[in-house]
């Protein structure tokens, strides 16, 4: 008797993880880009920002997002980090962008700034890491960007 119910357990075990792998059949990864970035007046000694994000949504349904996390890189230094969860609905085959406040991690400023002093280029990378919440039932999305910056002020990837 106990080989039928080893045997059940391994169809619904099967049937199970089959149906999960079907919740999103098709789907293609969100573009996550920096749309603007500009320094907000601060009270204390942490510089605070206004990041822009844009989305592009390349599916034929609409991702409702929930929350983000991000990180912000700058030369391998990650001077900020920050959540938001009032997001709007990015509907089907199109683009949104996503406002957000974040204040810059001080210690990681200063290493960056010294790094620069140090150093004698003319460009420095970035890196934008996104997490996007979905919901419950489905995995969150995870999204990087990267390139480089010139002190010229053009940018080349």
């Amino acid at each position: 008797m106990r080989l039928p119910r080893h045997l059940a357990l391994i169809i619904a075990l099967g049937t199970g993880l089959q149906g999960c792998a079907s919740l999103r059949p098709g789907f293609e990864t969100p573009t996550v880009t920096i749309s603007s970035f500009r320094a907000l007046p601060s009270d204390g000694m942490l510089p605070a920002f206004a990041i822009g994000l844009r989305v592009v949504n390349p599916n034929p349904d609409a991702l409702t997002l929930r929350g983000v996390s991000y990180t912000i890189s700058l030369d391998g230094h990650e001077v900020i980090k920050g959540v938001g969860n009032n997001l709007p609905v990015i509907e089907a085959y199109s683009e949104g962008h996503i406002n957000l406040t974040a204040s810059a991690d001080l210690f990681a400023g200063v290493r960056l700034f010294s790094d620069l002093l140090k150093s004698n280029k003319d460009t420095f990378g970035y890196a934008v890491e996104a997490k996007l919440d979905i919901g419950a039932l489905l995995p969150s999305i995870r999204v990087r960007d990267s390139g480089e910056i010139s002190f010229n002020g053009a940018s080349r990837r």
